[in-house]
């Protein structure tokens, strides 16, 4: 039996129009996909080939990350061609680096299949744009629920001319805002909370970076959501959130 293939791809944000004609093609092909919890469910329809959730959510998982890859070498290894179909680009806090390691050292041929990551395609359907000649020149991509965040120095992150984009960051969301004015960011730097991008009931939210976590709580977030950090968040199309807020309280008031 000839070996299969394993292409890691990527979904995408959400919007299945998001998807490359490459990962339509690979999935109509497919004998497997494995998928995440993130896929959208109208992508998944695409394909008729039998599916395996290893959806992962904070602190609980459907299969720990070395028995994934052991599931992507061994149906490959039965000569299948597997579909890795990952929320987003793989290469992008999608641990594909890490699966693309195990087919290898198992002589299993993998590809990769970019997809549209989340601050792309969320920023996108909000009008946020991550450059912009006047106001930022660079942009960074963290994750928000790395360990030791605390003992990191985001000093040079976020700021004047520069944009951040911080992925899973809502539960962390008041640390997060703790961390960057503890490095030198302005309390007043404009936030964005681009929530359920590029899906059924997507939300952008805007505020300052010292009402992150007051956002966060008051407006209820849910993930999947990315937290924009820069002057470019003005230029968006996102609610104005504190304004809503100080509204509301004078209403009770």
């Amino acid at each position: 039996m000839s070996i299969g293939h394993v292409y890691l791809v990527g979904a995408g944000p959400g919007d299945p129009e998001l998807l490359t004609l490459k990962a339509v093609r690979l999935m109509a092909e497919a004998d497997l996909i494995v998928h995440d919890g993130l896929v959208d469910p109208r992508i998944l329809a695409l394909s008729e080939a039998p599916r395996i959730s290893v959806a992962k959510q904070r602190s609980r998982h459907t299969l720990a990350q070395h028995a994934i890859n052991l599931l992507l070498v061994e149906e490959a290894l039965a000569g299948n061609k597997v579909i890795r179909l990952k929320g987003g680009d793989p290469f992008i806090f999608g641990r594909g680096g890490e699966e693309a390691e195990a087919c290898r050292a198992a002589g299993v041929p993998v590809e990769v299949v970019p997809g549209v990551s989340a601050a792309l395609g969320c920023a996108a359907e909000a009008m946020l744009p991550l450059t912009h000649r006047e106001l930022s020149s660079a942009v960074s991509f963290v994750a928000g629920q790395c360990k030791g965040l605390t003992d990191q120095d985001w000093s040079g992150l976020a700021g004047k001319g520069r944009t951040l984009v911080i992925y899973m960051g809502v539960a962390t969301g008041p640390d997060i805002a703790e961390k960057l004015i503890a490095d030198g960011v302005s309390p007043d730097m404009p936030v964005a909370v681009l929530e359920n991008g590029t899906r059924p009931g997507a939300r952008a939210l805007r505020s300052l970076l010292a009402d992150l976590g007051g956002m966060l709580e008051r407006e209820r977030v849910q993930s999947p959501a990315i937290i924009v950090v820069g002057e470019v968040v003005d230029r968006s199309d996102a609610a104005d959130c504190l304004a809503r807020f100080a509204q509301q309280a004078e209403k009770l008031a």
